[in-house]
Formats: C-alpha cells, sequence, structure tokens
C-alpha cells in the first residue's frame, strides 16, 4: 500500500473544451484527492501561446497545442516540448516523487506519457475513452470504412499491449478490446457523477431566456454535436411524435462538427419551429437549469463508452427514453428511471409519447432514476481508481524487483 500517491495524468484534452474525457479528468482528479491521491495534469492550452505555463493552484501544465484537421474543436499536444515538460517536472519532483502515470488519451498524449513512464521508471495505464473504430469514420468519410476499422484496431493494439494496464468505461468495451487482441490487464471504472445539490430552478425562466415556448413538452438532449451521437436519428423521431402530439420540442444542448448538417436536415424536414440548437452551456449554472428544463431526455448514440450524460440527467430527475449500445448497455434498465428503445423511429416514437401522456409514470421513472444513480457516485468510482492505481503500482514494481533480483542471483551464479 502507498501512501499518498502521487500520479501524472497526461491528455491531449480538457477543459475548455466541453467533453466527456474532460468531465472525466476533472471528476477523477477532485475525488481522488480527497482519497490522498495528488495528480499533476498535462493538458493542451487552447490559447494559442508558444510556450509553457504551470498552473500551480490547480497542478497543471499547459502545453502549446496544434489543430486537428477534420476536428477544429480539439487540439493535439505538440511533441517538441516534451524537453521542456521534463524540465519543470524536474522542479515538481523536488518536492514530490510520481508513482504512476495515468494517460487519458492516445495520439501526442500516448506516446508523450510513454516517453515520461520510460524516463521516471513508473507504472503506466492509460484510460480507453473512445470508441475509435465507429469515429473515425464520420471525419475521414473519403476513406473506405473498412480500412479506418482495420487502422483503428491495429492502432489500438500497437498502443495498448504496452501499457501496464487499461481503465475501460464499460463491459462492451473490455469486449471489444479482447476482440482486438489486447492482453493487457483491464479494469471497468466508469466515471462518477457528482450528485447534484441544487434548488430547483424555475423552468419558464430558463426557456424564457433562451426563447424557447414555455407551454410545450420539451424533448433534450444533451453532449457534443457529433455525427456519431446519432442524433439525425432523434430529429427523425421528433417527427414521428409530432404525428401524435404536434406541440413537442427538440431541445439540443452543445457544439459540433455535426451542427450544420442537422440545422439542414431540420429545415429539410419542416422542424424549424420545434428543434433548438442552443450551444454549449456552463456546467455551474445554465446546465443544471437546462436538465430540469426537460420533461424527457433522449438519447442515442451508438458509440457510447459509458453514457455519463445519462447518469446526469436521471440524476437530475429526468426519465430516459435512449437506445442501449455499448457503454450504455451497462447503465440502462427497466425499472431504473429509464426504458430502452430500439433503433426504430416508430419503436422509440412510441415510447417517448407512451411517457409524456402519462405524468404518473413521469413521477414514478423521476424516482427511481434519483435513486438509482446513487449507486454511480463519483466518491465510489474514485475508490475504485485509487485501489486500481495502488494494484497496478504494487504488482509492477514487485514485478521488477523479482526481476532484479533473479538477474542479480543469475551473474553470481555465472562468476
Amino acid at each position: 500500500m502507498v501512501n499518498n500517491m502521487h500520479v501524472l495524468m497526461v491528455s491531449d484534452v480538457y477543459f475548455p473544451r466541453v467533453n466527456g474525457v474532460s468531465t472525466s479528468i476533472q471528476t477523477f482528479r477532485k475525488e481522488l484527492l480527497t482519497l490522498g491521491v495528488e495528480s499533476t495534469l498535462i493538458a493542451p492550452a487552447y490559447d494559442g501561446h508558444n510556450k509553457l505555463i504551470y498552473d500551480i493552484e490547480n497542478d497543471i501544465i499547459r502545453v502549446p497545442s496544434g489543430r486537428i484537421m477534420f476536428d477544429p474543436e480539439d487540439r493535439i499536444l505538440k511533441k517538441k516540448y516534451l524537453a521542456d515538460i521534463s524540465t519543470i517536472l524536474e522542479t515538481i519532483l523536488a518536492s514530490r516523487r510520481y508513482d504512476l502515470i495515468h494517460i487519458q488519451t492516445p495520439f501526442i498524449a500516448h506516446s508523450m506519457g510513454m516517453a515520461l513512464a520510460k524516463k521516471m521508471s513508473v507504472p503506466v495505464i492509460e484510460t480507453y475513452h473512445t470508441f475509435f473504430e465507429e469515429y473515425f469514420y464520420h471525419y475521414i468519410p473519403f476513406l473506405p470504412k473498412a480500412w479506418l476499422r482495420f487502422a483503428a484496431r491495429w492502432f489500438s493494439r500497437t498502443q495498448c499491449n504496452r501499457l501496464d494496464a487499461l481503465v475501460v468505461p464499460s463491459t462492451a468495451m473490455q469486449d471489444k478490446l479482447q476482440e482486438y487482441g489486447i492482453s493487457t490487464r483491464m479494469s471497468i471504472i466508469p466515471t462518477g457523477i457528482t450528485m447534484p445539490d441544487v434548488p430547483k430552478k424555475n423552468r419558464e425562466l430558463f426557456l424564457q431566456k433562451q426563447k424557447i415556448p414555455v407551454d410545450r413538452p420539451v424533448l433534450l438532449h444533451i453532449g457534443r454535436v457529433a455525427f456519431e451521437k446519432n442524433i439525425g436519428f432523434l430529429i427523425d423521431v421528433l417527427s414521428e411524435v409530432k404525428n401524435i402530439l404536434p406541440e413537442v420540442i427538440l431541445l439540443i444542448a452543445g457544439e459540433g462538427p455535426a451542427k450544420t448538417s442537422l440545422q439542414k436536415k431540420v429545415q429539410q424536414s419542416e422542424l424549424q419551429d420545434s428543434v433548438y440548437f442552443i450551444g454549449y452551456l456552463s456546467r455551474e449554472s445554465e446546465l443544471l437549469e437546462c436538465y430540469q428544463a426537460g420533461d424527457i431526455f433522449v438519447f442515442s448514440s451508438k458509440t457510447e463508452m459509458q453514457g455519463l450524460v445519462l447518469l446526469e440527467a436521471m440524476a437530475m430527475g429526468l426519465p430516459v427514453v435512449s437506445t442501449a449500445e455499448m457503454g450504455t448497455k451497462d447503465i440502462l434498465f427497466p425499472q431504473k428511471g429509464a426504458i430502452i428503445a430500439n433503433e426504430d423511429t416508430k419503436d422509440f416514437s412510441d415510447k417517448v409519447v407512451t411517457v409524456l401522456q402519462d405524468k404518473a409514470r413521469q413521477k414514478l421513472m423521476t424516482a427511481e432514476a434519483i435513486d438509482y444513480v446513487k449507486q454511480w457516485s463519483s466518491p465510489i468510482m474514485a475508490e475504485k481508481m485509487r485501489d486500481f492505481y495502488q494494484h497496478i503500482y504494487s504488482s509492477v514494481v514487485k514485478t521488477d524487483v523479482s526481476v532484479m533480483q533473479c538477474t542479480s542471483r543469475l551473474a553470481v551464479e555465472r562468476a
């Protein structure tokens, strides 16, 4: 057992970039600190600066970053600053020793984390956050999907088999990686959620602020507006629901590369008065108000590693209607605040209508959701992560010591 562990995290993404990886890093860092696990984070700078900045208060090293051609919202660390990072870390190391490196994203963060782990002689683990097999095709559509799937699997297998351990957010992802031929030890540790303790807001005030009618049923979707989120399907569902409940609207909070395409789809479907894109909202206030403005949370992503946003919605008491694919299979169950639908517009819309027309059922699902989501709290998941850190540190260090002892013994015998 290592008391007061120090972990070095490396990521190609972090706030102000809003997505699940940023949220996961922030949540775990906060909760792990309460358990005696301190962490330094290496993350991109988003302000165009060309030098490293060490944010001592938050223990974050911001590294100059470059843009990604097919995903303009994101950045990628510039590897040429590795020597400068090492210099900063040496200064930090004067007062602490890192026990483990935790890589949060592949690409430059992975190679940087591996290099630092080798230099420091510490174990290295990585969280597999993104289902790249289905992700690449949406951003490089001019290449055959089969080629991209092969490349994603080869890329993942090559990187992951060099690690000491992997963290995966769901059973489905673990099964998929093992199917790739990845033999690295794995642990399923989803990102926990912080249970909200906020007063009930006035739904009407939020909707009025967003210039949205206050007297219409609201289907809510929050998340990155990306192609892999399958939001176009939800627009088709809306068309079906409107045949029975013509006043219903779909509220989409978030930004992303699919927004323009979805706006065109809305126009072609003549749903301009029923679909509202309201962009990013601050997590500290506006986002919580947005959750409370919805009647049902709808979701249909086919590539989700966990579906953290579903847990957040349930924590806010929102009934959920969603497909169950990949990681969402681990968190969505009947009688647990959610109804699972097929990726079929008729089936999905029928279930949405059923909930909207039954106030008693809405109230029951709200109570079920709030009770169920407690088992996914961030302190519980942070304890699992701390224990996994301890296990990997102890097993890798023990193995290294055993190898050294064996090598020394052989040297003596040969002498």
